[in-house]
């Protein structure tokens, strides 16, 4: 218990640091700290619309962060959420124009399903080349997120763009109107907000069982933490970490399709790059990992945190005159304050971890010398 309040008072800690920085940027540009923060956290959890809104971004940050949990777990690093979430929304989208008049009992886990299998596709590809050869699956994930996109623009632009930009001559790199029975249940029509929130979390904890509950979980984790004595129980190690790189770019391909068929427009569009489509979520994501402590059931008040951020964030461009990419800025300054601090964070653990192993052994002494006077 007291491991769990050191990890969650650091990340406090950091965030607090962070927005100390902050306060020091926006008295530079001429703003008011106080308003400023005041305006974010009004924005993004003042409201019930302001808590939807902060509810929709929060979905793929989850959703990437959980996989990024899954992934660390077996010891391998995930920087490919971008492509995988494009290839998932491709693969979605693609099943919804080919199923047209499919009721949506049948199109909606249609669609997500082929969301997840082109996620885990996309991500099974580095986990390959990590275990067989050896590639960094740094290099190979960032690799494929400029493959993924690539890919994209061809699609959007040539076999699944809308026939009637090419009647108008636009030519937006847009599909047509998905059909209504592919859109996501909305849990209130007034807020905009939709079930994805509910899949989002379903899997954060579907994650955490699997890891901590599950032979599966055991065995990642084995790899994860020691390669060469799980090789030696006999744990296949090479198969782990294809699997852990396949589950991780599932959860992101997950992602994918939901920013699809729980849009407003109901269609895939981009501007042709990956964040014309994702919003930087598969890097964010990192960061809501990180900042969660690489559990998957902390990435859920994580994402929210941070989705309430990029929802402050505009309102704060509006009242106080600032850009919108000082919160991109305090992002990265509380990511470097958490990983700046994570050795600070093991070794209070470790000294938790001492006290309590000594109390053991003098509560054991003490029995033992209770019993032979006895």
């Amino acid at each position: 218990m007291r491991s769990y309040l050191i990890a969650a008072s650091i990340a406090i800690a950091s965030v607090a640091a962070a927005l100390a920085v902050g306060a020091i940027m926006l008295l530079a540009l001429g703003a008011n700290p106080i308003d400023g923060y005041k305006t974010m956290f009004t924005a993004a959890f003042g409201s019930a619309d302001g808590l939807a809104s902060t509810a929709v971004k929060a979905i793929p940050l989850m959703l990437v962060g959980v996989g990024i949990c899954i992934a660390f777990r077996a010891n391998v690093i995930n920087i490919g959420g971008e492509g995988q979430m494009v290839v998932g929304g491709l693969l979605a989208t693609s099943v919804a124009l080919a199923l047209p008049n499919a009721p949506a009992v049948v199109l909606l886990p249609l669609i997500l399903c082929a969301g997840i299998i082109g996620g885990a596709f996309w991500g099974s590809i580095p986990g390959a080349l990590k275990a067989h050869y050896n590639v960094s699956e740094i290099l190979s994930t960032i690799m494929l997120n400029i493959v993924a996109v690539q890919l994209m623009n061809f699609l959007l632009r040539g076999p699944l763009i809308d026939p009637g930009e090419i009647e108008r001559g636009t030519r937006i790199p847009q599909t047509a109107r998905l059909p209504e029975a592919a859109d996501l249940p909305m849990l209130s029509e007034t807020l905009n907000l939709h079930s994805g929130i509910l899949i989002a979390i379903a899997a954060a904890i579907g994650a955490w069982v699997l890891l901590w509950r599950t032979g599966l979980g055991f065995r990642l984790r084995s790899v994860g933490l020691n390669p060469a004595a799980a090789r030696y129980a006999g744990i296949p190690v090479k198969r782990n970490i294809i699997i852990a790189m396949t589950l991780s770019g599932a959860m992101s391909g997950l992602a994918g399709a939901i920013l699809v068929f729980g849009s407003e427009s109901h269609r895939m569009v981009t501007d042709g790059s990956t964040m014309g489509f994702t919003g930087s979520a598969g890097f964010n994501g990192i960061v809501v990992a990180l900042f969660g402590a690489l559990h998957p059931l902390w990435t859920i008040p994580s994402s929210f945190l941070f989705g309430g951020m990029l929802v402050g964030a505009n309102s704060l461009q509006r009242v106080a005159q600032v850009p919108s990419a000082l919160i991109i800025a305090l992002n990265g300054l509380i990511v470097v304050f958490v990983v700046s601090t994570e050795w600070h964070r093991k070794r209070l653990q470790n000294q938790v971890q001492t006290q309590a192993s000594q109390k053991n052994e003098n509560e054991q002494s003490a029995s033992d010398h209770g019993n032979a006077k006895s």
